[in-house]
């Protein structure tokens, strides 16, 4: 039934074939029993679908009728008319099948008329079909009927108009069915045509039942709820699912989440944690019911009021385009510009890690202006990153929320409990990740080592910071322990053993720089 739409278009363009006729006929069939299932729905919609929905009965009569029920693929070749639907087709074929008899009751009628015994009817390439009578019978042979065509050593060959007529009739036959039989098609397929506006209407009721069906048995089999749908400017789900992931997973073993965003006090909410710990399956799940609510699905939760949305934004993932010569980090500023330039204050927004395909400082810079930026706007957006720089927004920056993944250490494991909480986190876990994913242990535990070196070397404060002090520093993207981390790292790899006074003048011009 779904098929209906492909061939009403096969049908416009004029390709579709004999079997294509029998699809559609299949699918039209169907339609009785759909219209009267519809003549019992209370529903508003479903009423008005009932009641403009066409049964294309017309359509179905006239495939029924001319068309045979397992036709050839082509066109051109014949069989594809029924028997009945026209006279001319049926003589042929009737001549085609049984010919051969045609031509003994021929022969059966001469000899009785004639009397002649021996005759008999022959064929060549030459003449074609002719009646043959030796020697001792042409006396008997009725000069009025008969038209002489060859004499042989032992008798003569004649023709008659009748044989004559079905002899055309038995040769061409076959040539002329075919001829027939396309010009009748193509005439068939020229009348179906001409409705094409209704089949094109009827195949659009049915995406929106086949629709509203795969929504309501979705609905029931996965426990969905029925959102509130408004034009208030509120995302409140509670108990949220990933419609997709949590069919991969076991039943119950999804961990569900609430969410909430307005366009007030919380229209940015700053999510931090580890890789693989469900920040960018949480935010998409959000997407993905606010999508669902306003398409008219019911969506998996246990309750979700949801505001109607203009735009649904994401900046999800790492993708290059080397045809046109842009690497990741171009793509990922090419959609960043394209969310800033046409979110509205009604825009749903997710970015995931804005800012990671370049250096750490450039990074976190565009991160902490792309949040300020997307706070003026007002658009409801949640943003996940690894600079944790960017949870000192909360009580700086207008609508800010923090929220993190929560964690649990196991001695030196770590495992991802996969709820979202409130309040930032400073923990990345990266090295866990690491060996989570099988990076070898003696990879890990160098990567331990190096990361405690640099914590040490990257905690470096005035502890005398004025209060006036502290709370400018507050406000303001903490590069500094960034700065001494990368400087304390490089001097690591210097050898004071091995350089010149001049090399270290030059190593200490260098960080007199990186310093400004």
């Amino acid at each position: 039934m779904y098929d209906i739409e492909r061939l009403s278009s096969k049908i416009s363009y004029g390709s579709a074939n004999a079997r294509d006729l029998i699809s559609l006929k299949n699918s039209v069939s169907q339609l009785p029993d759909l219209k009267n299932t519809l003549s019992s729905a209370q529903s508003e919609l479903l009423s008005s679908l009932y009641k403009e929905l066409d049964t294309l009965d017309d359509i179905f009569q006239l495939i029924n009728i001319s068309i045979v029920d397992d036709p050839p693929i082509t066109i051109k070749e014949g069989g594809i008319i029924k028997k009945g639907y026209d006279d001319d087709v049926d003589r042929l074929l009737d001549v085609t099948e049984n010919g051969k008899k045609y031509l003994l009751d021929i022969e059966a009628k001469e000899k009785e008329q004639t009397g002649i015994r021996t005759l008999r009817i022959g064929y060549n390439k030459v003449f074609g079909y002719y009646l043959e009578v030796s020697k001792s019978f042409v006396n008997m042979v009725p000069q009025d009927r008969f038209i002489r065509k060859q004499t042989l050593a032992n008798g003569e060959r004649y023709i008659t108009e009748e044989l004559k007529n079905l002899e055309n009739e038995i040769v061409g036959a076959q040539e002329r069915i075919v001829n027939l039989e396309y010009d009748i098609f193509s005439n068939i397929r020229n009348e179906i045509e001409k409705n094409v506006k209704r089949i094109q209407t009827s195949a659009n009721i049915i995406s929106k039942i086949d629709v509203l069906c795969s929504f309501a048995n979705v609905a029931k089999s996965q426990n969905y709820c029925m959102p509130v749908v408004d034009n208030s400017n509120i995302i409140e789900i509670k108990e949220g699912r990933h419609p997709v992931i949590e069919k991969i997973l076991d039943t119950g073993a999804f961990v569900q989440n609430d969410s909430y965003l307005d366009g007030e006090s919380n229209r940015l909410n700053i999510i931090t944690g580890p890789n693989m710990a469900g920040k960018s399956t949480y935010m998409r799940q959000v997407a993905l019911i606010t999508l669902m609510a306003q398409i008219g699905s019911f969506v998996p939760a246990t309750e979700a009021h949801i505001g109607v949305v203009d735009k649904i934004f994401t900046r999800v993932g790492a993708s290059d385009d080397l045809s046109m010569g842009e690497s990741t980090f171009m793509v990922e500023m090419m959609e960043v510009a394209s969310i800033l330039n046409n979110a509205t204050s009604k825009s749903l927004v997710i970015l995931d890690e804005i800012g990671r395909g370049t250096s750490t400082y450039d990074g976190m810079s565009i991160a902490w202006a792309v949040a300020e930026y997307i706070s003026k706007i007002k658009a409801k957006t949640l943003f996940a990153t690894h600079y944790h720089e960017l949870i000192k927004l909360e009580g700086t920056l207008e609508g800010t929320k923090n929220y993190h993944v929560a964690v649990k250490e196991r001695g030196e494991d770590v495992i991802f409990l996969r709820k979202i909480l409130e309040g930032g986190t400073d923990e990345s876990y990266g090295v866990h990740v690491a060996k989570l994913a099988g990076v070898p242990k003696e990879v890990t535990s160098r990567a331990n080592d190096i990361l405690r070196g640099l914590e040490r070397k990257s905690i470096i404060k005035d502890t005398n910071m004025t209060k006036s002090e502290r709370q400018e520093e507050q406000g303001q993207l903490s590069m500094f322990n960034y700065k001494l981390a990368e400087i304390a790292h490089e001097l690591d790899k210097v050898k004071l053993d091995e350089i010149t006074p001049i090399d270290a003048l030059n190593i200490l011009s260098k960080i007199k720089e990186k310093m400004k």
